[in-house]
């Protein structure tokens, strides 16, 4: 009686498996052929597509259509055909070299637009103003001797001091008085308080601009909000913008009134997560609302306050648009943003532009490294 051949009886060499045998081995192959042939014509594509791009002459529908390709469609097949062809390497290959090709391009891409820029406007701060001759640390004493930087500066140090204070400060009113109320209502409080941060600051400042606006006499009716206030109290009208050292604090509220709502929205997150058991034992001690807020909920968001705080440093740090909309920086109302853009761009003193730059640049990394750590300690604890 004949007995049936197992699978083990058969002669496996020559199957298709990707595993071994020379189909698999030709297979795979071929697999990575594809795949760099595939990564190759991607490259020229783009490379093309970017040439195209640059053409002054070309339909602007079409470029717009392309760019959105490139950024959407190109990067993906970009990856897609980068993947598939670490995924055709020995394993133990694919694995080491796969990180290196995802982070590889962002990398590159970081070296480009991030690295490359910070080195040579450091650079250009110790060149004169077309960038052309060595003069040192010239540009430097200038910015630290001259009437108009020296204001800016010490107008960007009041912002970094005043704005981030107040700002929190009224978010986290804000935060704690929407906690108490019904879920319908806090909703619709917090739409309408987080409904500037949806602005950006030069459409804020042209809303404001309707605050402040000031006409001379013999140059129409009075539109501006403030001013109107102002007559109808028997006053003469006021250029607000104008009026130094207010008209700093006039354009700080801009800013306090378009990040509110950030502040407010992250507070009260953190806010809803103070345990209710803590809350409750302190009401249950006696603890008063005044009490309950400083002692128990205050002290568990103080990381996130700090967090905050420091988002808000950076971004006062690098104002510039509403500065720049509202004044132009005239009458004291310079700051280092806006007065490095007006050196580059206006006077053309690229040097002294650079120097700012890099002042800005210094300034930030301290709140930077603060944000870092306090990340990292977070971390940590969990």
């Amino acid at each position: 009686m004949g007995t049936t051949p197992s699978l083990a009886d058969h002669d496996t060499t020559g199957t298709s498996s990707d595993g071994g045998g020379p189909n698999g081995g030709r297979l795979g192959a071929l697999r990575t052929v594809a795949a760099v042939a595939a990564i190759a014509a991607i490259i020229v594509v783009l490379a093309v597509s970017a040439s195209y791009l640059r053409d002054e002459n070309a339909n602007r529908l079409l470029q717009v259509l392309l760019a959105i390709a490139l950024g959407v469609v190109g990067v993906w097949a970009f990856y897609w055909a980068m993947d598939r062809g670490v995924s055709a390497l020995p394993e133990a290959l694919s694995e080491r070299v796969r990180p290196i090709v995802f982070v590889g391009p962002a990398a590159v891409i970081l070296g480009v637009y991030l690295v490359y820029p910070a080195i040579n406007t450091i650079i250009i701060s110790f060149m004169d103003r077309q960038s052309e001759n060595f003069v040192g640390v010239d540009n430097y004493i200038d910015v630290f001797t001259k009437s108009d930087t020296l204001t800016s500066i010490r107008n960007s140090i009041l912002w970094v001091i005043i704005v981030p204070v107040i700002t929190v400060a009224i978010g986290l009113a804000f935060a704690t008085l929407v906690d108490k109320l019904s879920k319908r209502s806090e909703a619709s409080a917090k739409s309408l308080i987080f409904l500037p941060m949806a602005i950006s600051f030069v459409g804020a400042s042209v809303v404001w601009g309707f605050v402040y606006s000031f006409r001379p006499a013999g140059f129409g009716n009075q539109i501006g909000i403030l001013n109107a206030i102002w007559t109808a109290l028997g006053n003469d009208p006021i250029n607000w913008l104008s009026v130094q050292p207010w008209n700093n604090a006039f354009l700080m509220v801009i800013v306090i009134w378009a990040q509110v709502g950030f502040a407010m929205v992250i507070l009260s997150s953190a806010i809803k997560a103070v345990p209710s058991e803590i809350v409750e034992a302190a009401r249950i001690d006696g603890a008063s609302e005044i009490q309950l807020f400083w002692k128990v909920v205050f002290p568990s968001v103080l990381s996130t306050v700090v967090v905050v705080w420091t988002t808000l440093v950076i971004t006062v740090w690098k104002l510039f648009d509403i500065v720049y909309v509202m004044t132009g920086g005239r009458d004291g109302t310079s700051v280092i943003a806006e007065r490095m853009v007006t050196e580059f761009f206006k006077n053309f003193n690229f040097g002294a532009g650079a120097a700012l730059a890099v002042i800005l640049f210094v300034a930030v990394t301290p709140v930077m490294v603060i944000n870092v750590r306090r990340f990292q300690a977070e971390e940590a604890i969990r």
